[in-house]
């Protein structure tokens, strides 16, 4: 299996090295070039709403001129996105960049996970999936320590992401797997979320807020808190090995309790977390490495825990465009949260992008305690699967692994 899709999971990892790494990248060279902090969580927000549109268009893309194709279409976009930057140095004209890049990553993945889907068969798509989500996950994680060696506003850095991501078409236009048959666009149902589970629709936009705001702002709050660049890369690379370590004994949590006190419990943990960081301002560089790793492993399960518990109480035949509706909602917090922080950090300091996380965890963790009171528990659960927020195909490949427990 491995060989066979070598080249889906290589092009995957660099991808994420490609698309991973331009968002501290930029933080860092908007702070080295007197970018205001709004404007530095702009590009965050930017880069977002490009992942909502090519998510959108992508399956649709593909059915006009082909998978190959449209991944090569992707990927010119976001290689033309890194290579613009150091020739126009203005922070709206970065955003416009950052909205290519976004559709470049959700567009490329869509691909991959639209070839996966059509390739592995019901005994081999457990393996498959977990072999992919490592392969993402790792790449994840070394793209955020790229910064330590990375130069921030210099055209040589942006020229190697810009690489990177071109290289991503080396294997998957090279490999010798055929084209699968153009996949279905899921419909765009997000009120199907929330008659599932409302509560999902929410823990969806608190996980999307903690996620974005920390892997796209959180360089701004490690050059004010007095960190290195080389320390900023090992702190968001903490976050990321967090979440990826949390997701097993999570699931089993998950499978084993109630799903809505697992979603309470991360949420609280996740507050504690927030305020260590936030309220003790003469922690340790190995402190701050902690707090970050502690935060990546109460915040990042919360979309898998969320999507679990979504599916318990969706038929069969809607779990793929339950989904993309998730991912909608993914979209609409991380859109919302780069902003929102930058524009709290700069009116009150680093600090207040922890207390704003920490303020959506809170509102979770009311909002779990009165959906216990209005419903039972679901008897008959679905499996938990770690959930990518990669496309709206994604559904494809995790829908048939949910077996009912």
């Amino acid at each position: 299996m491995l060989i066979s899709y070598a080249a889906l999971f290589l092009s995957v990892i660099l991808m994420q090295l490609s698309s991973g790494g331009v968002g501290p990248l930029d933080a860092l060279s908007g702070i080295q070039l007197n970018f205001t902090t709004e404007q530095i969580g702009l590009l965050g927000s930017a880069h977002f709403v490009g992942f909502f549109l090519g998510c959108w268009w992508a399956p649709r893309l593909i059915g006009d001129i082909g998978h190959s194709r449209a991944f090569a279409a992707f990927t010119a976009a976001g290689t033309i996105g890194m290579l613009s930057h150091m020739l126009i140095i203005d922070p709206w004209a970065w955003a416009a960049m950052r909205v290519a890049s976004g559709m470049c990553v959700a567009g490329c993945y869509t691909v991959i996970e639209a070839w996966l889907q059509s390739k592995v068969s019901n005994e081999s798509r457990g393996r498959a999936m977990g072999v992919y989500r490592v392969a993402d996950m790792s790449a994840a994680m070394v793209a955020q320590l790229l910064i330590s060696v990375l130069e921030p506003a210099h055209y040589i850095s942006y020229n190697i992401l810009a690489i990177l991501c071109c290289a991503s078409l080396v294997p998957l236009t090279l490999t010798k797997i055929r084209q699968p048959e153009t996949p279905s666009a899921p419909r765009l149902r997000p009120m199907l979320a929330i008659r599932c589970s409302p509560l999902a629709a929410l823990a969806v936009i608190v996980a999307a807020q903690s996620s974005a705001a920390f892997r796209m702002i959180g360089p701004v709050y490690g050059q004010q808190v007095g960190l290195e660049i080389n320390q900023i890369a090992w702190f968001l690379a903490a976050f990321v090995l967090g979440g990826a370590l949390a997701q097993y004994p999570v699931g089993w949590l998950s499978d084993k309790y109630d799903r809505r006190h697992v979603l309470v419990g991360l949420s609280l943990a996740a507050i504690i977390s927030c305020f260590t960081t936030a309220l003790l301002s003469g922690l340790p560089t190995v402190g701050i490495m902690l707090t970050a790793f502690f935060f990546g492993m109460t915040s990042f399960p919360i979309y898998s825990v969320a999507a679990a518990h979504a599916n318990d109480f969706a038929k069969s035949s809607e779990r793929v465009e339950l989904s993309a509706a998730l991912i909608f909602f993914f979209a609409l917090g991380a859109i919302s949260a780069p902003y929102l922080a930058s524009y709290l950090i700069s009116l009150f300091g680093p600090s207040s992008m922890f207390f704003m996380i920490a303020t959506g965890h809170f509102g979770l963790i009311v909002f779990g305690l009165h959906r216990m009171g209005r419903r039972p528990s679901q008897s008959g659960r679905t499996r938990y699967i770690w959930s990518p927020r990669t496309s709206f195909i994604i559904g494809n490949l995790t829908g048939s692994i949910r077996e009912r427990k």
